[in-house]
């Protein structure tokens, strides 16, 4: 999942290796740019919004079903995935790994900057032709409800790659024209390198699969070029360099990934988050449980662990989840004697406990790129995420058993009354919204619409907290978080159809199913395998490209696809939010103000217990799949 603090530091590394005085061509550009992009996807987050909940209404409450929103929500889609693309890239909020590059000279850290940004350019220039000419043969075909040629829809990729294309210029000329130059000469050799040795490189074979799609792709990743553009770059090199498939099919296959209408759930979520804070509807929740459990030795974890499941998976980005529960709880927690190095490592061991809480947006990601029921997935997930709490909780209880409780006093039954019917309306909506999609009263799209009008509704007539002038921030937010996902969805797509066609897929399936110890065997290589990939990929990423690769060796080893799903969400969790690479241990670091150094030593006994949940759940199938 993104990280919005992964994006302040990169934002912040971006200032430190631009010259204070940047050019004025650059800071036009940037300036135009954003005016360009940011009023239109705020519009068209509104507009999703809107149309949306206008079908919803007017499926069950008048009964009378409008044709067209489904189809109207689906155009409109498209556009905010590009749009909001180019403004998290404007915004430094893209996907990538920094750690290795973090380690380098302030010289050496520029030096990688301007080769990321060639390579986002490279991208999109090898990919803009295509899309052009994969919008216009799209006027052929006329959506069925509204009669609108199809150009209109896919117009949106051509015209995103060209404002992230000057993104990317006004990001090099930032740069000093020594480090410019260095970059675009690197690209430039990389470039006639492969142009000249394609004869060579075709009496490869298949090791051209490890030259592009570990090679090419690792530098990239590791040089910290944002995730998803290092998918598409390596895809269409390899195509380009060794086949003679169009490009236009990739252009499609990204098109597809990005448009199913599962996902528009994405940033309906991701706003529904961002709205359950601004209202006060988490802090409610924080202050019911603190109440409760408050009083009692490690009590104030146990509220931590209740939170983030209460909360979790409904902004769609850990980063978020526990920043609304963590500056509610550190401050008493502190109070009462509790290292700060124990409480950012709890905080980060219950994001890894809570990925698959639904409505995660990793379940719903799954779900669309391997075909798996989300009402199934949303089931499955809450008893393998309460495993893992319980195990946080046992650990959690021990290294508390020195907590300072003078001075705390147990709240009366009447603050603990009064605390939870504050709390009620809060802790309806995410019961209401796991229930509904569970019990399959409305789909995971149409239950987010209802969640906003509702949280709009709660945060005007009962919290009277709604501040207006937060709203187009909040906007602006989601139509990045929305895009950055969505981008890497669709290149993630492309590339996972470029591995099938190369036969890869099917030697991973046979390789796979000849593993021994059969299932067992088969789910301890996933568990490893996953936990790496969530350390280097994050979740979504690495489920877009090797969930409909291993999914079906899963079913054929015989582990069901539910049970399969929620052991590989928590094993990349757990690389997720893991020391020294995991980006989700330094988001929780940044958010509760701890020096990653002073939670290091601390945060191994609960990511050893989050493994051994982890080991449980995927010994005990009932756990995911007992109450489908």
């Amino acid at each position: 999942m993104p990280l919005p603090e992964q994006a302040d530091g990169d934002r912040l590394a971006a200032r430190q290796v631009v010259p204070s005085a940047s050019p004025r061509a650059a800071q036009w550009l940037d300036t135009a740019l954003r005016h360009i992009a940011e009023v239109p996807a705020a519009l068209l987050v509104v507009a999703e919004i809107c149309v949306l909940f206008t079908g919803v209404a007017a499926r069950y409450a008048f009964h009378a079903p409008i044709v067209w929103t489904d189809e109207l929500a689906s155009i409109l889609f498209l556009w905010l995935a590009m749009l909001g693309s180019v403004l998290a890239l404007q915004r430094g909020e893209h996907m990538r790994l920094t750690a290795v590059v973090a380690g380098f000279s302030p010289a050496g850290r520029t030096r990688c900057e301007a080769l990321a940004i060639v390579a986002v350019a490279v991208f999109l220039a090898m990919v803009l032709p295509s899309a052009y000419e994969y919008a216009a043969d799209e006027w052929f075909i006329e959506t069925p409800a509204l009669g609108i040629h199809n150009t209109f829809r896919a117009m949106a990729i051509p015209v995103g790659c060209v404002l992230m294309g000057l993104t990317a210029l006004q990001r090099l000329l930032r740069l000093s024209w020594r480090d410019a130059l260095f970059g675009l000469a690197v690209g430039a050799i990389m470039i006639v390198a492969l142009r000249y040795g394609a004869p060579w490189l075709k009496g490869l074979g298949n090791w051209n699969l490890v030259l592009f799609f570990v090679g090419l792709l690792g530098a990239a990743v590791l040089l910290s070029v944002p995730i998803g553009f290092a998918f598409g770059l390596a895809t269409l090199a390899y195509l380009a360099t060794l086949t003679r498939t169009p490009l236009t099919i990739v252009v499609s296959r990204m098109d597809e990934g990005m448009s199913s209408l599962i996902l528009l759930a994405v940033p309906l979520f991701v706003f529904l988050g961002l709205l359950i804070e601004m209202t006060g509807m988490a802090r409610a929740m924080v202050n019911f449980l603190a109440a409760l459990l408050g009083h009692v030795r490690g009590g104030l974890s146990y509220v931590l662990l209740g939170a983030m499941y209460l909360v979790s998976g409904i902004s769609g980005s850990k980063a978020a989840d526990m920043a609304a529960v963590a500056p509610v709880l550190f401050p008493e927690m502190k109070r009462r004697g509790q290292n700060e190095g124990e409480l950012v490592s709890l905080l980060a061991a219950s994001g890894a406990m809570s990925e698959t809480i639904p409505p995660s947006l990793v379940l719903i990601t799954i779900g669309s790129v391997t075909g798996v029921s989300i009402a199934a997935l949303f089931t499955g997930g809450l008893m393998p995420a309460l495993v893992l709490a319980i195990a946080l909780a046992a650990i959690a209880r021990w290294r508390g058993r020195d907590e300072d409780l003078a001075g705390v006093a147990r709240a009366s039954w009447a603050e603990i009354g009064k605390t939870f019917v504050i709390a009620v309306p809060a802790l309806i909506l995410p019961v209401v919204i796991r229930s509904a999609v569970i019990e399959g009263i409305a789909t995971a799209t149409e239950v987010s619409t209802i969640g906003i009008v509702y949280g709009v509704l709660a945060g005007i007539l009962i919290y009277r907290q709604f501040p207006i002038r937060r709203l187009y921030p909040m906007l602006i937010e989601t139509a990045a978080l929305s895009g950055a996902i969505l981008l890497i969805i669709g290149t993630a797509t492309g590339m996972a159809w470029a591995l099938t066609q190369s036969g890869f897929s099917r030697q991973l399936a046979a390789a796979m199913a000849t593993m021994p110890g059969g299932a067992i065997g088969f789910m301890a290589v996933s568990i490893v395998a996953f936990v790496i990939l969530g350390s280097v990929l994050e979740g979504i990423p690495a489920i877009v490209l090797f969930g409909p690769l291993l999914f079906p060796s899963a079913r054929a080893a015989g582990i069901h696809e539910v049970h399969y799903a929620m052991v590989v969400i928590l094993a990349m969790g757990i690389g997720l939010f893991a020391p020294p690479f995991g980006v989700g241990y330094y988001a929780a670091c940044a958010i509760g103000r701890v020096s990653p150094d002073a939670a290091m030593r601390r945060i191994w006994a609960y990511m050893l217990a989050v493994l051994i949940g982890l080991v449980v759940v995927a010994a005990v199938p009932w756990f995911s799949i007992g109450f489908l």
